[in-house]
């Protein structure tokens, strides 16, 4: 259990570390500081195995009983762990049921050129994806297939807003995280770098069962997804390669961002890890 200091009551609500985290839920406060929140087990224990992320962690008593181990390898890497009350942790958390673990990190995204040295195989990249738990879920499932970065391009959400971090479930820590202001410049770099770039759009002219067929899905590949209420805009559909649809063979009049997203990525994944020959 983490214990008070002899003397010393847990934080509190009033206490002016936990009320200079709690101003980390708004975004001016994270891009000023350079730092986001990360709530609940599964998210701490990411950050923690990514070195040099956590800057703090506050747990309740509760919360230290239950995930001791979490606790235990906080204070084993230098974190400074902080016990705090209930209320605390209410002004800090976003879940609607806290669990009573909230992590100070430091913001992980790099610039697009560094990350594209490192030559990802597939790269997802939202474009003006304002909806942050489909912007999470997107970023997880990309995790999932394997993909190297996801971008958050033009007026994409912030990928360390609270429910975004959450969607992702720990897959944040995971991928390589860029923030772009540009999406065509993205695209640019993309294609000037020798990744097949993907526009994912129900009017597309090409199908997608159609384009792994060809082999296409094999090269490096960087897939661009819109959001969900507007799609892409016409002049980067235009940019890519190819404008890609994902068939429908039911009577459904389309996909959602995540389920769509997930099917492009995982045909890529697929064409990146052919079958073994059979012995």
């Amino acid at each position: 259990m983490v214990r008070p200091r002899p003397g010393e009551e847990p934080f509190t609500r009033r206490t002016p570390r936990v009320v200079a985290a709690a101003r980390l839920r708004r975004r001016r406060e994270r891009d000023a500081t350079g730092r986001f929140l990360a709530e609940g087990p599964r998210a701490v224990q990411e950050a923690l195995a990514r070195p040099g992320t956590v800057r703090e962690l506050f747990v309740t008593a509760e919360a230290s009983q239950r995930h001791a181990g979490l606790v235990t390898t906080a204070r084993s890497t230098g974190v400074p762990v902080s016990p705090v009350t209930g209320d605390a942790v209410a002004v800090l958390a976003e879940a609607v049921t806290p669990q009573g673990l909230v992590a100070v990190c430091h913001q992980l995204d790099r610039p697009l050129d560094r990350v594209l040295v490192g030559r990802p195989r597939l790269v997802a990249v939202l474009a003006d994806v304002r909806e942050p738990g489909n912007a999470g879920t997107v970023l997880r499932t990309a995790d999932a297939a394997g993909a190297g970065a996801v971008v958050f391009a033009g007026a994409a959400v912030d990928p360390y807003n609270g429910k975004c971090v959450r969607a992702s479930a720990g897959s944040l820590f995971h991928v390589e995280v860029v923030r772009h202001p540009d999406p065509a410049g993205v695209v640019g770099a993309l294609r000037d770098g020798g990744w097949r770039v993907l526009a994912a759009t129900a009017a597309g002219e090409t199908d997608l069962e159609g384009l792994a067929d060809t082999g296409a899905l094999a090269a490096p590949t960087a897939w661009l997804f819109g959001s969900e209420a507007h799609g892409l805009p016409p002049p980067l559909a235009t940019a890519a390669d190819f404008r890609v649809r994902v068939p429908i063979h039911g009577r459904a009049e389309s996909l959602n961002l995540g389920a769509a997203a997930a099917v492009c990525l995982y045909a890529s994944a697929r064409a990146h890890r052919p079958e073994e020959p059979v012995r």
